[in-house]
Protein backbone atom coordinates (compact mmCIF):
# COMPACT_ATOMS: atom_id res chain seq x y z
CA UNK A 1 0.00 0.00 0.00
CA UNK A 2 1.38 3.49 -1.02
CA UNK A 3 2.60 5.63 1.36
CA UNK A 4 0.96 8.88 1.26
CA UNK A 5 3.06 12.12 2.83
CA UNK A 6 1.33 14.90 3.56
CA UNK A 7 3.19 18.02 2.24
CA UNK A 8 2.98 21.18 4.81
CA UNK A 9 3.99 24.50 4.15
CA UNK A 10 6.87 25.86 4.69
CA UNK A 11 7.01 28.47 7.55
CA UNK A 12 6.65 31.85 6.73
CA UNK A 13 9.69 34.26 7.79
CA UNK A 14 8.98 36.77 10.54
CA UNK A 15 9.01 40.51 8.99
CA UNK A 16 11.90 42.04 10.18
CA UNK A 17 11.09 45.24 11.99
CA UNK A 18 11.45 48.23 9.41
CA UNK A 19 15.02 50.44 9.49
CA UNK A 20 14.83 53.80 11.02
CA UNK A 21 13.86 56.05 7.98
CA UNK A 22 16.72 58.11 6.38
CA UNK A 23 16.83 62.35 6.34
CA UNK A 24 15.31 62.88 2.67
CA UNK A 25 12.38 60.09 3.83
CA UNK A 26 11.37 62.09 7.16
CA UNK A 27 11.35 65.25 4.69
CA UNK A 28 8.89 63.71 2.23
CA UNK A 29 6.54 62.99 4.79
CA UNK A 30 6.69 65.96 6.30
CA UNK A 31 5.88 67.69 2.81
CA UNK A 32 3.15 65.71 2.47
CA UNK A 33 1.04 67.08 5.75
CA UNK A 34 2.03 64.26 8.38
CA UNK A 35 2.23 66.42 11.70
CA UNK A 36 5.58 67.74 12.74
CA UNK A 37 4.91 68.27 16.63
CA UNK A 38 4.65 71.56 18.68
CA UNK A 39 8.47 72.62 18.08
CA UNK A 40 7.32 75.48 14.81
CA UNK A 41 4.29 76.55 17.23
CA UNK A 42 6.36 77.22 19.74
CA UNK A 43 9.49 79.02 17.84
CA UNK A 44 6.85 81.20 16.48
CA UNK A 45 4.82 81.97 19.79
CA UNK A 46 7.44 84.91 21.20
CA UNK A 47 6.68 86.55 17.69
CA UNK A 48 2.95 85.93 17.31
CA UNK A 49 2.57 86.83 21.42
CA UNK A 50 4.55 90.03 20.92
CA UNK A 51 2.45 91.01 17.47
CA UNK A 52 -0.96 90.59 19.39
CA UNK A 53 0.42 92.72 22.77
CA UNK A 54 1.58 95.44 20.25
CA UNK A 55 -1.45 95.17 18.28
CA UNK A 56 -4.18 94.04 20.65
CA UNK A 57 -3.51 95.46 23.70
CA UNK A 58 -3.67 98.97 22.54
CA UNK A 59 -7.01 98.76 20.59
CA UNK A 60 -8.82 97.36 23.56
CA UNK A 61 -7.42 99.80 26.19
CA UNK A 62 -8.48 102.61 24.17
CA UNK A 63 -12.07 100.56 23.60
CA UNK A 64 -11.93 100.61 27.57
CA UNK A 65 -10.76 104.18 27.95
CA UNK A 66 -14.00 105.50 25.63
CA UNK A 67 -16.18 103.83 28.07
CA UNK A 68 -15.24 105.09 31.02
CA UNK A 69 -14.94 108.78 32.29
CA UNK A 70 -11.12 109.34 31.86
CA UNK A 71 -9.41 113.10 32.37
CA UNK A 72 -6.09 113.91 33.79
CA UNK A 73 -7.05 113.20 37.20
CA UNK A 74 -7.94 109.69 36.43
CA UNK A 75 -4.55 109.33 34.18
CA UNK A 76 -2.48 109.92 37.64
CA UNK A 77 -4.60 108.07 39.85
CA UNK A 78 -6.38 105.36 38.18
CA UNK A 79 -9.67 105.21 39.42
CA UNK A 80 -11.75 106.02 36.50
CA UNK A 81 -15.64 105.58 36.10
CA UNK A 82 -17.40 103.19 33.77
CA UNK A 83 -19.77 105.38 32.06
CA UNK A 84 -21.07 103.24 29.30
CA UNK A 85 -21.60 104.53 25.46
CA UNK A 86 -21.62 108.43 27.28
CA UNK A 87 -18.73 109.94 25.64
CA UNK A 88 -19.80 108.80 21.93
CA UNK A 89 -22.98 110.28 22.67
CA UNK A 90 -21.24 113.47 23.41
CA UNK A 91 -19.58 113.01 20.14
CA UNK A 92 -22.03 112.56 17.95
CA UNK A 93 -23.87 115.16 18.90
CA UNK A 94 -21.10 117.72 18.51
CA UNK A 95 -21.30 119.71 15.14
CA UNK A 96 -17.94 120.06 14.63
CA UNK A 97 -17.14 116.43 14.75
CA UNK A 98 -19.17 115.61 11.89
CA UNK A 99 -17.86 118.76 9.46
CA UNK A 100 -14.49 117.33 10.36
CA UNK A 101 -15.89 113.97 9.12
CA UNK A 102 -16.90 115.54 6.27
CA UNK A 103 -13.26 116.91 5.68
CA UNK A 104 -11.74 113.26 6.37
CA UNK A 105 -13.69 111.69 3.64
CA UNK A 106 -12.62 114.54 1.27
CA UNK A 107 -9.45 114.32 2.33
CA UNK A 108 -9.13 110.72 1.80
CA UNK A 109 -11.31 110.86 -1.73
CA UNK A 110 -8.74 113.60 -3.40
CA UNK A 111 -6.09 111.79 -2.26
CA UNK A 112 -6.70 108.02 -3.37
CA UNK A 113 -7.82 109.41 -6.73
CA UNK A 114 -5.14 111.42 -7.40
CA UNK A 115 -2.82 108.10 -5.98
CA UNK A 116 -4.80 105.91 -8.05
CA UNK A 117 -4.84 107.81 -11.32
CA UNK A 118 -0.80 109.05 -11.20
CA UNK A 119 0.23 105.62 -9.79
CA UNK A 120 -1.14 103.50 -12.87
CA UNK A 121 0.29 106.19 -15.12
CA UNK A 122 3.44 105.98 -13.97
CA UNK A 123 3.78 102.53 -13.99
CA UNK A 124 2.51 102.14 -17.55
CA UNK A 125 5.13 104.60 -18.85
CA UNK A 126 7.61 102.99 -16.58
CA UNK A 127 6.78 99.55 -18.31
CA UNK A 128 7.29 101.08 -21.86
CA UNK A 129 10.81 102.70 -21.22
CA UNK A 130 13.77 100.81 -22.10
CA UNK A 131 16.20 99.30 -19.46
CA UNK A 132 18.29 102.73 -18.99
CA UNK A 133 14.77 104.78 -18.62
CA UNK A 134 13.34 101.82 -16.29
CA UNK A 135 16.52 101.86 -13.80
CA UNK A 136 16.14 105.69 -13.92
CA UNK A 137 12.23 105.74 -12.53
CA UNK A 138 12.63 103.07 -10.39
CA UNK A 139 15.69 104.45 -8.47
CA UNK A 140 13.65 108.03 -7.99
CA UNK A 141 10.50 106.31 -6.78
CA UNK A 142 12.53 104.04 -3.89
CA UNK A 143 14.43 107.14 -3.02
CA UNK A 144 11.00 109.53 -2.89
CA UNK A 145 9.78 106.55 -0.60
CA UNK A 146 12.59 106.21 1.47
CA UNK A 147 12.54 109.80 2.46
CA UNK A 148 11.25 109.52 5.90
CA UNK A 149 8.18 111.52 6.61
CA UNK A 150 9.19 114.23 9.00
CA UNK A 151 11.86 115.49 6.94
CA UNK A 152 9.92 115.24 3.56
CA UNK A 153 7.44 117.23 5.68
CA UNK A 154 9.90 119.57 6.89
CA UNK A 155 11.19 120.33 3.29
CA UNK A 156 7.84 120.88 1.83
CA UNK A 157 7.61 123.74 4.91
CA UNK A 158 10.48 125.30 3.29
CA UNK A 159 9.36 125.11 -0.50
CA UNK A 160 5.98 126.98 0.50
CA UNK A 161 7.49 129.29 3.34
CA UNK A 162 6.14 132.94 3.34
CA UNK A 163 9.65 134.51 3.16
CA UNK A 164 12.05 132.01 2.14
CA UNK A 165 10.14 129.52 0.36
CA UNK A 166 11.43 128.51 -3.39
CA UNK A 167 7.83 128.36 -4.50
CA UNK A 168 6.80 131.97 -3.88
CA UNK A 169 10.11 133.13 -5.53
CA UNK A 170 9.50 131.19 -8.56
CA UNK A 171 6.30 132.48 -8.72
CA UNK A 172 6.91 135.89 -8.26
CA UNK A 173 10.04 135.66 -10.66
CA UNK A 174 7.21 134.31 -13.19
CA UNK A 175 5.04 137.37 -13.15
CA UNK A 176 2.63 136.89 -10.28
CA UNK A 177 3.82 139.04 -8.15
CA UNK A 178 0.52 138.60 -6.05
CA UNK A 179 2.79 135.44 -4.76
CA UNK A 180 5.29 137.54 -3.37
CA UNK A 181 5.62 136.67 0.58
CA UNK A 182 2.06 135.13 0.22
CA UNK A 183 1.36 133.00 3.34
CA UNK A 184 0.67 129.81 2.32
CA UNK A 185 0.11 128.17 5.38
CA UNK A 186 -3.18 131.02 6.97
CA UNK A 187 -5.00 130.23 4.04
CA UNK A 188 -7.41 127.06 4.73
CA UNK A 189 -7.49 125.77 0.86
CA UNK A 190 -3.93 126.66 0.63
CA UNK A 191 -2.57 124.71 3.18
CA UNK A 192 -5.04 121.73 2.23
CA UNK A 193 -3.56 121.74 -1.50
CA UNK A 194 -0.18 121.35 0.23
CA UNK A 195 -1.13 118.41 2.72
CA UNK A 196 -2.46 116.92 -0.75
CA UNK A 197 0.39 117.16 -2.61
CA UNK A 198 3.07 116.07 -0.06
CA UNK A 199 0.45 112.92 0.94
CA UNK A 200 0.07 112.26 -2.73
CA UNK A 201 4.08 112.95 -3.22
CA UNK A 202 4.74 110.28 -0.16
CA UNK A 203 2.31 107.61 -1.82
CA UNK A 204 2.37 107.24 -5.30
CA UNK A 205 5.86 105.81 -5.57
CA UNK A 206 4.70 102.60 -3.24
CA UNK A 207 1.44 102.54 -5.54
CA UNK A 208 3.50 102.77 -8.97
CA UNK A 209 6.31 100.41 -8.02
CA UNK A 210 3.65 97.77 -6.81
CA UNK A 211 1.21 98.11 -10.23
CA UNK A 212 4.29 98.13 -12.20
CA UNK A 213 5.37 94.58 -10.60
CA UNK A 214 1.97 93.15 -11.84
CA UNK A 215 2.04 94.51 -15.14
CA UNK A 216 5.11 92.56 -15.53
CA UNK A 217 3.56 89.54 -15.48
CA UNK A 218 1.09 90.48 -18.12
CA UNK A 219 1.59 88.31 -21.17
CA UNK A 220 2.59 89.95 -23.94
CA UNK A 221 0.45 88.26 -26.19
CA UNK A 222 -2.75 89.24 -24.74
CA UNK A 223 -1.14 92.69 -25.67
CA UNK A 224 -0.38 91.39 -29.49
CA UNK A 225 -3.42 89.63 -30.12
CA UNK A 226 -5.54 93.15 -29.13
CA UNK A 227 -3.68 95.00 -31.12
CA UNK A 228 -4.19 93.31 -33.93
CA UNK A 229 -8.11 93.53 -33.03
CA UNK A 230 -7.16 97.04 -33.32
CA UNK A 231 -7.92 97.97 -29.93
CA UNK A 232 -6.57 101.09 -28.61
CA UNK A 233 -4.43 102.00 -25.68
CA UNK A 234 -7.29 103.21 -23.28
CA UNK A 235 -9.72 99.99 -24.53
CA UNK A 236 -6.26 97.71 -23.76
CA UNK A 237 -6.03 98.71 -20.38
CA UNK A 238 -9.98 98.47 -19.56
CA UNK A 239 -10.47 94.89 -21.30
CA UNK A 240 -6.96 93.38 -20.85
CA UNK A 241 -4.68 95.06 -18.04
CA UNK A 242 -7.31 96.22 -15.48
CA UNK A 243 -9.55 92.88 -15.08
CA UNK A 244 -5.99 90.37 -14.87
CA UNK A 245 -4.84 93.03 -12.36
CA UNK A 246 -8.07 94.12 -10.26
CA UNK A 247 -6.44 91.87 -7.24
CA UNK A 248 -3.59 94.32 -7.20
CA UNK A 249 -5.55 97.57 -7.93
CA UNK A 250 -7.80 96.04 -5.01
CA UNK A 251 -4.96 95.32 -2.42
CA UNK A 252 -3.40 99.20 -3.65
CA UNK A 253 -6.82 100.84 -2.82
CA UNK A 254 -7.06 99.93 0.26
CA UNK A 255 -3.63 100.48 1.41
CA UNK A 256 -3.71 103.76 0.08
CA UNK A 257 -7.06 104.35 2.33
CA UNK A 258 -5.70 103.40 5.25
CA UNK A 259 -2.31 105.69 4.40
CA UNK A 260 -4.58 108.56 4.26
CA UNK A 261 -7.24 107.91 7.11
CA UNK A 262 -4.03 107.45 9.37
CA UNK A 263 -1.97 110.73 8.04
CA UNK A 264 -1.75 112.38 11.14
CA UNK A 265 2.04 113.45 11.41
CA UNK A 266 2.15 115.24 8.00
CA UNK A 267 -0.38 117.53 9.44
CA UNK A 268 0.29 117.36 12.81
CA UNK A 269 3.93 118.79 12.15
CA UNK A 270 3.10 121.25 9.14
CA UNK A 271 -0.65 122.54 10.39
CA UNK A 272 -1.53 121.53 13.78
CA UNK A 273 -4.84 121.18 12.38
CA UNK A 274 -5.17 124.61 11.26
CA UNK A 275 -5.47 127.61 10.48
CA UNK A 276 -8.85 127.21 12.19
CA UNK A 277 -10.21 123.18 11.23
CA UNK A 278 -9.00 123.87 7.71
CA UNK A 279 -6.70 120.53 7.99
CA UNK A 280 -8.21 119.26 10.81
CA UNK A 281 -9.69 115.21 10.27
CA UNK A 282 -10.29 112.87 12.41
CA UNK A 283 -6.66 111.33 13.89
CA UNK A 284 -5.86 114.97 14.81
CA UNK A 285 -9.30 115.70 16.09
CA UNK A 286 -8.59 112.86 18.15
CA UNK A 287 -5.22 114.09 19.40
CA UNK A 288 -6.81 117.49 19.97
CA UNK A 289 -9.46 116.41 21.80
CA UNK A 290 -7.38 114.14 24.20
CA UNK A 291 -4.44 116.69 24.69
CA UNK A 292 -6.18 119.89 24.35
CA UNK A 293 -9.02 119.55 27.59
CA UNK A 294 -7.19 116.35 28.91
CA UNK A 295 -10.24 114.77 27.26
CA UNK A 296 -8.57 111.35 27.33
CA UNK A 297 -12.06 109.57 26.69
CA UNK A 298 -13.55 111.55 23.63
CA UNK A 299 -10.09 111.15 22.11
CA UNK A 300 -10.20 107.58 22.54
CA UNK A 301 -14.25 107.32 21.37
CA UNK A 302 -12.81 109.35 17.83
CA UNK A 303 -9.85 107.10 17.69
CA UNK A 304 -12.83 103.72 17.73
CA UNK A 305 -15.22 105.88 15.27
CA UNK A 306 -12.14 106.31 12.96
CA UNK A 307 -11.02 102.52 13.02
CA UNK A 308 -15.21 101.93 12.43
CA UNK A 309 -15.58 104.23 9.49
CA UNK A 310 -11.98 103.40 7.71
CA UNK A 311 -13.26 99.50 8.16
CA UNK A 312 -17.10 100.62 6.48
CA UNK A 313 -15.02 102.20 3.92
CA UNK A 314 -12.81 98.68 3.24
CA UNK A 315 -15.85 96.62 3.09
CA UNK A 316 -17.93 98.39 0.92
CA UNK A 317 -15.19 98.88 -1.56
CA UNK A 318 -14.46 95.07 -1.22
CA UNK A 319 -18.50 93.85 -1.66
CA UNK A 320 -18.45 96.58 -4.90
CA UNK A 321 -15.49 94.64 -6.33
CA UNK A 322 -16.59 90.92 -5.49
CA UNK A 323 -19.69 91.94 -7.02
CA UNK A 324 -18.49 92.94 -10.01
CA UNK A 325 -16.40 89.98 -10.56
CA UNK A 326 -19.31 87.49 -9.99
CA UNK A 327 -20.90 89.25 -12.62
CA UNK A 328 -18.23 89.38 -15.18
CA UNK A 329 -17.98 85.69 -14.66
Amino acid sequence: MPVIRERTAPPRPRPRPAPPASAPARRRRRRSGEPRGPWPYLLIAPAVGGMLYLLLYPLLRAVLISLQDFRLRQLIVGDAEFVGLRNYRTLLSDPRFWEVVRRTFLFMAVNVALIMVIATLVALMTERLGRFGRGVVLSSLVLAWAMPVIAATTVFQWLFHSEFGIVNRLLTEAGFTSFDRYPWFAHGTAAFSILVLLIVWQSVPFAAITVYSALTTVPAELYESARLDGASASRIFRSVTFPILRPIFLLVFSLEVIWTFKAFVQIWVMTRGGPGDATTILPVYAVQTALAGQRYDLGSAASMVTVVLMSGVLVLYFRQMLRQEDESR
